[in-house]
């Protein structure tokens, strides 16, 4: 790998875990930093002794920030939220944050930067989260002229936020919510691939400078998701049409929960399909082929089946032994 140190913002996230454990893997040395990066036990065990360090940083600490890109060969901004809460606030997070790793990293002399961004983002865009994403990305581009910039869909894996939370509400409820009738439509893209595009974004030499939009190989209404975890968590649930303007109502009071279940800045999103432009590189000219749904979401929904774990087990042995 030519780029035998790299540092990692936000290491210790969804996303950025699964980069952190190929970079180790291909034998670099990498800087995971986060908030909590110390207290994430998973992540040493990725690399040999010494190869991971995990340093808790704020991003109000540029200081801080400035050491740990200081020998870095790239850097891979891989932070981002969902919602605002406390001093976690979208413009710091996807703007001031970026901008200000991608002029430390400059000047500290890295050969690559990439930015972890979203599909949707959009100066002009009525959600503020996409509106920092777009602001985040030119930012970046003007700190660090040919930095790389990702774009992904919908992101499903093990850790995932949507399918987890869906399937957990699954077994709880006696229906699911279809915001808007369901039909937003999304490109769910597996993390694995998101973490090999970063990977592809610093081993390309056309990729300095581009920005990629990453999608995986099924295209899926809202509808069809929820059909789907109901399929895999083997559940029968009504699925009932919310309108935008009630889930409106109703998100003033979930956005008050300590992990909200739904903001009014989301429901904006969702009146936004999540896909892949038709015309902008993606996967495909990352030399990435997509994980399909079908071969990943069956590993970690079978825990929310009846029975859970054990009940799927009994079932796979009770193939084999038919075979």
């Amino acid at each position: 790998m030519r780029y035998r140190r790299v540092t990692v913002i936000g290491g210790s996230g969804f996303v950025g875990r699964y980069i952190v454990n190929r970079l180790a893997r291909r034998g670099a040395v990498v800087t995971a930093v986060s908030r909590h990066a110390t207290s994430a036990g998973y992540l040493r065990p990725m690399g040999e002794v010494g190869q991971i360090v995990p340093i808790n940083a704020s991003l109000g600490d540029e200081r801080l920030l400035a050491a740990t890109v200081a020998d870095a060969d790239a850097v891979i901004y891989a932070a981002g939220i969902l919602y605002e809460k406390g001093v976690q606030r979208f413009d710091l997070v996807h703007r001031r944050g970026p901008a200000a790793l991608a002029g430390l990293a400059r000047a500290a002399g890295a050969r690559r930067f990439v930015l972890l961004s979203a599909i949707g983002a959009d100066p002009a865009s009525p959600s503020s989260y996409a509106r920092s994403k777009a602001a985040g990305e030119a930012a970046v581009s003007e700190a660090f002229p040919g930095a790389t910039i990702l774009r992904p869909s919908l992101i499903f894996g093990p850790e995932d936020d949507f399918f987890n939370r869906f399937a957990a509400l699954a077994r709880l409820l006696p229906a699911l919510p279809l915001i808007g009738g369901g039909r937003t439509r999304f490109q769910p893209v597996y993390v694995g691939d998101v973490a090999d595009a970063a990977l592809a974004a610093l081993d390309r030499a056309d990729a300095r400078g581009r920005t990629y939009e990453l999608g995986g190989s099924e295209i899926l209404t809202y509808r069809q998701l929820m059909e789907l975890i109901l399929r895999e968590t083997r559940r029968r649930r009504a699925l009932v049409s919310v309108p935008y303007a009630l889930a409106c109502v109703l998100a003033v009071f979930l956005e008050l929960l300590p992990k909200p279940l739904l903001t009014r800045d989301q429901l904006r999103l969702l009146r936004r399909d999540t896909v892949v432009t038709s015309g902008v590189p993606g996967l495909a000219e990352l030399g990435i082929v997509p994980t399909a749904l079908a071969r990943v979401l069956p590993s970690y929904l079978a825990r929310f089946r009846s029975g859970g774990w054990r009940a799927a087990d009994r079932a796979a042995m009770a193939r084999s032994s038919q075979g």
